[in-house]
């Protein structure tokens, strides 16, 4: 496997809920730009008021949404409700905050029927989700089926050297990383995360295995789909929590124009046997106010990113 790291250009208790669905579902009507954004994290002051400035150029512009809106429900009710008043079609994919249950949470629910009730506010407001019938974008770039995917992670993105999820817990904590996941995000009624991770890519595997072949597919997920996007970590410990080897070969398998991702907080564009990862990223004022680009932009997805650019390095703050 080959990659390149590139500057992006500013710009129920089962698996699922929804009963897969055999073909693509509800189609775009042929015109605007799909563009993606990912980490608002609108509880911080100075990303609501990114969020509240976010606007389509045209009337039929779509929306992807790749995660971590926010930790509390009505957060992220706020932001959905917003950015679907505005864009023709919005496409969520829950991030690792969205599931945590705050103990200052109105909302009390934990892992399975927490995401459930996310799933349930995205329908009352027409925001599509991973447990809906993946639509067809016919606009700019496209025809492409947009595959939104909640996969999370099983302990997978190991250091070398580090055979098991509790090896490589201890030696993260003696290097003073663990993520808040640990305290938060509960995979009731799973016994584990991780066997929340393999229900889900079990579930996801057989809805992409069932799409027409000669349609290419946007894969959006909160986390990267292949391990290359965490190399650049300042701290290599945390790839722990951001993504499972299972889907290593899903972005070739799966026909993907292209790959869209957030977590990690490096925006960036990222070429992997020849198919475009896109970290599409906000994040914590702290990180987007030291950039150089406008914060809060959307990234456009297709067409397929440029095979020309710069190469850069990131890191999570």
């Amino acid at each position: 496997m080959t990659y390149e790291i590139r500057t992006l250009a500013p710009g129920g208790a089962g698996p699922a809920p929804a009963a897969p669905a055999p073909a693509p579902g509800a189609a775009s009507g042929g015109r605007g730009t799909l563009v993606a954004v990912s980490d608002l994290h609108v509880r911080y002051k100075e990303n609501r008021e990114l969020v509240e400035q976010l606007r389509p150029e045209s009337d039929d512009d779509w929306l992807l949404v790749a995660g971590d809106v926010g930790e509390y429900v009505s957060d992220i009710r706020w932001a959905l409700s917003l950015l679907s008043s505005r864009f023709a079609q919005v496409v969520w994919v829950p991030g690792n905050h969205e599931l945590w249950t705050p103990a200052d949470d109105p909302v009390q629910l934990r892992g399975v029927a927490r995401y459930d009730h996310l799933v349930r506010i995205c329908r009352e407001l027409g925001v599509l989700t991973p447990e809906d019938p993946y639509p067809v974008w016919e606009g700019d770039g496209g025809p492409a089926v947009i595959a939104p995917l909640f996969l999370l992670y099983d302990y997978t993105f190991r250091q070398p050297g580090l055979a098991t999820k509790e090896a490589a817990l201890a030696h993260a904590e003696q290097a003073g990383v663990v993520c808040t996941d640990e305290f938060h995000l509960h995979p009731d009624p799973y016994p584990t995360r991780e066997a929340w991770c393999r229900a889900r890519v079990a579930a996801t595997e057989t809805r992409l295995a069932a799409l027409p072949p000669d349609l290419p597919t946007v894969l959006i997920n909160h986390w990267p789909v292949v391990r290359e996007p965490t190399q650049p970590l300042w701290y290599p410990e945390f790839a722990l929590w951001c993504g499972t080897e299972a889907t290593a070969d899903w972005p070739r398998r799966f026909r993907a124009a292209t790959v869209v991702y957030g977590h990690l907080h490096i925006p960036r564009l990222l070429m992997c046997d020849g198919v475009p990862h896109q970290e599409v990223s906000l994040g914590y004022p702290r990180e987007w106010q030291r950039r150089s680009s406008a914060p809060g932009r959307p990234v456009r997805v297709l067409p397929a990113p440029a095979t020309v650019a710069s190469r850069t390095t990131g890191n999570l703050a």
